[in-house]
C-alpha cells in the first residue's frame, strides 16, 4: 500500500505530511468519529431522511469495496436501520413533497436489498419509485426539482433523482430509459449557456420566477456545485446504462461538452475552481471545496470508465493536489477535516434567493459538511485507485458461464442466474472480486459458451469454477476433449487459466480433472480444513513467511478445500497438513493457477462474517496482481 502512495504523491506533486492511510479511509473515519450515532445534518435538528446522509452512505459504500473492511458495511445497515422498519415505510420520509432530494438515500436501499434480500429495503426503494413515477412535471416532461418550486429544473435534482432510478429500474427489469435520457436532455438545452458552454443552475421553464430570464428561463449565474451535482449524476447512471443502449453516447457527449469548458476555468496556479464559475479572481469569489471534490471524482472516474480522454487524468490531479493543500486540516486528535464548502446554494424560497453574484457568495462556509466531504471521499478513491490502473489496462477477464451455469427461481417466479458470476452480489457471487479487477485497471466478460481459441481470444485471465453436476444443473456442461486442447493452445499462447473446484461433493469432479491434469494438476480427496458453525479457526490457512504471491499476509480463510496431486510442471505455492492445496504451473507462455475450492466469492472477501484477521480480501487483490502481471 505504501508504494501506491508514493506513486500518488508523486504523480499529485505533493509536498504534504505522510501518511499510513489513504486520504479516503482517513476522511471517513473523521465523519464516522463525528457522526457516531447518527448522521445529522441541520445544526439543532433531529437526524432526518435527508440527501447529505445518502451521499455520506455512499462514499462509505465505496470505501468498503476498496478495502474489504466490514466496519464501513455495518455503519451503513445500521443507519439506515433508523429509518426503514419492517413494513418498509420510511421515517421522516415525506412523498407529498415531491422533493427530489429524498431520492438519494434510496440508492443505500437498493445496495442493502442486493446484498441482503431483505424485502423491507425492497418495500422502501418503491415507496421512492412510487414518487418517482407521480413526480410533477414541466410540459416538456421534466421532473420538478420540488412542488414548492414549480415548472423548475435545476442540475442539483438529476444527481438526486436519476442514478437512483437508473438503478431501481434494472433491478427490477423495467425500461425507463427514454425518460432518465430525456432528463439529461431538457436539462442540458434549458440550461446551456452557448458562449460559455457553462451550464446555469436552473431553469424556470414557464419564466414566472423573478430570478428566471424573461427569455431563456435560466438562472443568472453558473454555480460551481450545481454543476458538480449534474458531472456526478453523469458517471454514475452511466454505470447502469446498457452498453448497447443506443442513446448511451448521449450522457457521454453531454459529460465531454461541460468537462471540456469546466476545463477553461480550472485556475492555472492551484488547479481549482471558483464558487461562481467564470468569475476567477472577481472581487470576494472564492475557491469552494465541494465543487472541487465533485469535479475531481467525475473526471477521474470519466477517464477510468472511458468516457473521457487521458489528459482529463492530468486536470484532475492538478486539482486534487489543489484540495489537499487549500481545504485539509488535522486536528490535534489526528483527524483530518474539510474546511471552506459553501452550506447551500438554492433559488426562490423564504427569503427569496435571487441567484445574483453576491447570493452565491453570501452564503456561509462549514467545516466537513458532507456535500463537500463526501464527494472528497470519493474523490480520494479515484486518486488511491489511479496509479494502479496501469496494470491491468487493455486486460479482459473472462469468468466462465458454460461450465457452471446454474439458475434459480426468484420471488417473482423469474429465473436467473446466479452462483459465481460477476453480478451476483449476495454470498455466492463474483461481485466483489470483479471490482477488484476492475480497480486494477482491468474488463470484464463472461463466456456462456464452449471455448475456443477465438471465443477466448483477447483474454488475459479466463476463470472456471465449480464446474456443473446433475445436482446443480439438469444438463450439465462437461469439460470435453475439444474444450481441453482449446485452453491448453490458448494457455501456451499467454493466457492465464484459474482453476477453482469445489469440495469433492459439490463439484464435478472427474471431467474438470481432465483439464486439470493437462497442466499437472489434479482434485483429489479427502477434503481438509472441515469448518462447524462459527469456528472460524477451523477454516485458517497459515501463509508462511516468503510465500509466492501471497507474501507478506499472513492468515486466510478457505474451508472444506480438495487437494492437489501435482506433477510436470506444477509446483506448490501453499501446503495445509502437508498437503498441497494452491499450486500454479507455468506453460509455455502463460501460466496456471489451481484451487480446490471457489474462495474468493462475496462471502468470504466482505469480512461480514469472517473476523478482520483473515486477510481474504488482500488475497484477492494479490491474486488479481499475479494473473495480470
Amino acid at each position: 500500500m505504501k508504494a501506491i502512495f508514493t506513486a500518488l504523491i508523486f504523480l499529485c506533486g505533493m509536498g504534504l505530511w505522510a501518511q499510513n492511510k489513504p486520504y479516503s479511509v482517513q476522511m471517513a473515519e473523521s465523519l464516522m468519529h463525528t457522526h457516531a450515532d447518527s448522521i445529522q445534518v441541520k445544526l439543532g435538528k433531529p437526524a432526518g431522511w435527508d440527501y447529505e446522509q445518502g451521499l455520506f452512505l455512499k462514499a462509505l459504500e465505496m470505501v468498503y469495496q476498496r478495502t474489504g473492511d466490514a466496519t464501513y458495511f455495518n455503519y451503513i445497515q445500521k443507519d439506515i436501520n433508523r429509518f426503514v422498519n419492517p413494513n418498509g415505510d420510511i421515517r421522516t420520509y415525506k412523498p407529498a413533497e415531491f422533493n427530489s432530494d429524498n431520492i438519494t438515500t434510496g440508492r443505500l436501499l437498493l445496495y442493502l436489498y442486493q446484498e441482503l434480500s431483505e424485502e423491507k429495503y425492497k418495500k422502501a426503494t418503491d415507496l421512492l419509485a412510487k414518487q418517482i413515477a407521480t413526480q410533477p412535471r414541466t410540459k416538456q416532461g421534466g421532473f420538478w426539482h420540488k412542488d414548492r418550486y414549480p415548472d423548475q429544473m435545476w442540475l442539483d435534482g438529476l444527481y438526486m433523482l436519476e442514478p437512483f432510478y437508473a438503478e431501481y429500474s434494472n433491478i427490477v427489469g423495467e425500461d425507463h430509459w427514454d425518460d432518465i435520457f430525456k432528463q439529461f436532455e431538457l436539462m442540458e438545452k434549458g440550461a446551456l449557456d452557448p458562449k460559455t458552454g457553462l451550464l446555469y443552475h436552473a431553469y424556470d421553464h414557464e419564466r414566472k420566477q423573478p430570478w428566471a430570464n424573461k427569455s431563456t428561463g435560466q438562472s443568472p449565474n453558473f454555480w460551481g456545485r450545481a454543476m458538480g451535482w449534474y458531472v456526478m449524476a453523469l458517471v454514475d447512471v452511466l454505470d447502469y446504462v446498457p452498453q448497447n443502449h443506443p442513446k448511451r453516447t448521449q450522457l457521454i457527449g453531454q459529460l465531454n461538452r461541460l468537462t471540456a469548458s469546466l476545463l477553461k476555468y480550472q485556475d492555472a496556479k492551484t488547479g481549482l475552481w471558483y464558487q461562481v464559475t467564470n468569475f476567477p479572481g472577481r472581487e470576494g469569489n472564492y475557491f469552494e471545496a465541494s465543487c472541487n471534490n465533485m469535479y475531481v471524482y467525475a473526471l477521474a472516474k470519466g477517464v477510468r470508465k472511458g468516457y473521457l480522454a487521458t489528459h482529463y487524468r492530468i486536470a484532475a490531479q492538478k486539482a486534487y493536489q489543489g484540495i489537499l493543500s487549500q481545504f485539509i486540516k488535522k486536528d490535534a486528535q489526528g483527524y483530518i477535516h474539510l474546511e471552506k464548502t459553501v452550506s447551500v446554494g438554492g433559488l426562490g424560497g423564504t427569503p427569496y434567493r435571487d441567484g445574483s453574484y453576491g447570493y452565491y457568495l453570501s452564503e456561509p462556509l462549514k467545516t466537513d459538511d458532507l456535500k463537500g466531504a463526501a464527494p472528497f471521499i470519493m474523490a480520494s478513491l479515484e486518486m488511491e485507485i489511479a496509479p494502479e490502473l496501469a496494470l491491468g489496462n487493455g486486460k479482459k477477464v473472462v469468468l466462465d458461464y458454460y461450465f457452471n451455469h446454474e439458475y434459480r427461481k426468484t420471488k417473482s417466479s423469474k429465473m436467473e442466474r446466479f452462483h459465481y458470476t460477476w453480478d451476483d452480489r449476495k454470498d455466492s457471487g463474483f461481485h466483489q472480486l470483479g471490482i477488484q479487477f476492475e480497480q486494477l485497471g482491468a474488463s470484464l466478460d463472461t463466456l456462456g459458451s464452449a471455448p475456443t481459441l477465438a471465443n477466448l481470444k483477447g483474454a488475459s485471465v479466463y476463470i472456471i469454477v465449480d464446474p456443473d453436476s446433475p445436482k446443480e444443473t439438469a444438463k450439465p456442461n462437461y469439460v470435453a476433449i475439444n474444450d481441453i486442447d482449446e485452453i491448453e493452445k490458448w494457455v501456451k499462447a499467454g493466457g492465464n487459466l484459474v482453476l477453482l473446484a469445489n469440495d469433492t461433493t459439490n463439484c464435478e469432479i472427474p471431467k474438470f480433472n481432465e483439464l486439470a491434469k493437462r497442466f499437472g494438476i489434479e482434485f483429489v480427496a479427502p477434503n481438509l480444513n472441515f469448518v462447524q458453525g462459527k469456528n472460524w479457526e477451523q477454516g485458517a490457512v497459515y501463509i508462511p513467511e516468503g510465500t509466492p504471491i501471497f507474501s507478506p499476509l499472513k492468515k486466510i480463510y478457505i474451508k472444506e478445500i480438495t487437494q492437489l496431486k501435482l506433477s510436470k510442471t506444477a509446483k506448490s505455492i501453499l501446503k495445509l497438513q502437508g498437503a498441497d492445496v494452491m499450486a500454479v504451473a507455468l506453460v509455455g507462455k502463460g501460466k496456471v493457477y489451481a484451487l480446490g475450492d471457489p474462495w474468493l466469492y462475496n462471502e468470504y472477501v466482505n469480512n461480514r462474517r469472517t473476523p478482520l484477521e483473515f486477510e481474504n480480501f488482500q488475497a484477492g487483490k494479490k491474486l488479481i496482481e499475479f494473473l495480470l502481471k
